[in-house]
């Protein structure tokens, strides 16, 4: 929105043709919202706990968990109204790409909004039925997936690209539809695995975010995408306005999610931030990296699926308890640990990602 002001100042002052800059924008999507989460985190905090909308807790879960309950839950839309302003503010209006990024993650969001009223407003321990959930993530996943597919102006826009090959590439055809569905929904319900402990799934998503921020970028600018091998794809570099938005509503939050944790984010911030990383890897065609990158939310999925799978074939378990982190806990880990180790991890994993842009 400020663009078009910015536009209209540069006719009388050509210092304000800086706001053309990409980068300078990202950075001020990353200050701006922030700002706004730093500004809007206490009022939330004291609105959720003043309505009693706290989390419950398991009773199978670990001990130390059981403190926890009654902590202010919800609080992913401080997220979502931080990244919304920001954009909003700073991207190109015009640019697809930020319209269809922007409309997934809100309507993920809105997904797990109504299963988070419905478990602690309406006091419904069920929430949302799985199977409406996942009609609602079906739905809004492929509606993104759709809207890339036939928006796409160059070949390379519905292209598997592998990393770390710089002549191999695939043309998907109607198939990148199905990818792309499976790579946003996928992630949607990663991301919401691994929230289950105080900042444990914010900041790999904040790592991974700008990781992809600069994948944006680079994919977007003719003459860096060329030098590093990697598809062209013109006007996909504004989209590192949005990760940049999503790196400052994240770092905010985390700000009030760091152990001991004062408020949580719910399913309205898990599967919207799992959407958001999955339409944008589709978008700046890096599916493959984000399955690298979010090698955190990956084994965290696969660990739910062994351990469902083992216990309903053989009766036996093959964690403590699943997700993962809730094993470790088990095995007597401190929480804090836990949490610190997987972002370790998460370091590791996106360095190695970023490590495709080069090694080709």
């Amino acid at each position: 929105m400020l663009i078009w002001l910015t536009d209209y100042l540069a006719q009388f002052d050509p210092a304000f043709k800086v706001f053309h800059y990409i980068t300078l924008r990202a950075i001020l999507g990353v200050l701006t919202a922030l700002v706004i989460s730093f500004l809007v985190g206490p009022v939330m905090i004291r609105r959720l706990s003043q309505y009693k909308i706290g989390q419950t807790v398991r009773d199978d879960g670990p001990e130390s968990h059981f403190s926890k309950a009654g902590t202010p839950t919800m609080g992913g839309a401080l997220i979502l109204v931080a990244v919304s302003i920001a954009v909003l503010l700073w991207a190109d209006l015009q640019n697809r790409y930020i319209w269809i990024v922007l409309l997934t993650t809100l309507a993920f969001g809105l997904v797990g909004l109504i299963d988070d009223y419905r478990k602690l407003v309406l006091r419904d321990s069920k929430g949302l039925p799985a199977r409406w959930k996942y009609l609602g993530q079906s739905v809004f996943g492929f509606g993104a997936a759709l809207a890339l597919y036939v928006t796409a102006s160059v070949p390379a826009e519905t292209q598997l690209i592998v990393p770390f090959f710089k002549d191999v590439v695939l043309n998907l055809g109607p198939a990148f539809v199905l990818l792309s569905y499976f790579v946003i929904v996928g992630t949607s319900n990663a991301v919401n695995l691994t929230d289950g402990l105080d900042g444990l799934a914010i900041l790999p998503t904040v790592m991974v975010a700008g990781a992809l921020g600069v994948f944006a970028y680079v994919s977007g600018h003719l003459y860096l995408s060329k030098y590093l091998l990697i598809p062209y794809l013109p006007g996909v570099g504004e989209l590192a306005i949005f990760c940049g938005a999503l790196v400052g509503a994240g770092l905010g939050f985390l700000w009030f999610n760091a152990y001991p944790a004062q408020v949580f984010m719910g399913d309205v911030g898990a599967l919207a931030l799992g959407a958001a990383l999955g339409v944008v890897a589709v978008a700046v065609r890096q599916e493959l990296v984000l399955f690298i990158m979010g090698g955190v939310f990956v084994v965290e999925t696969v660990s739910v699926i062994l351990q469902v799978g083992s216990y309903k074939l053989t009766g036996r378990r093959i964690f403590r308890m699943a997700p993962l982190h809730h094993h470790f806990e088990l095995k007597g880990w401190p929480e804090p640990r836990v949490i610190v180790r997987f972002w370790i991890v998460t370091v590791i994993l996106v360095l190695i990602g970023l490590a495709s842009l080069k090694i080709r």
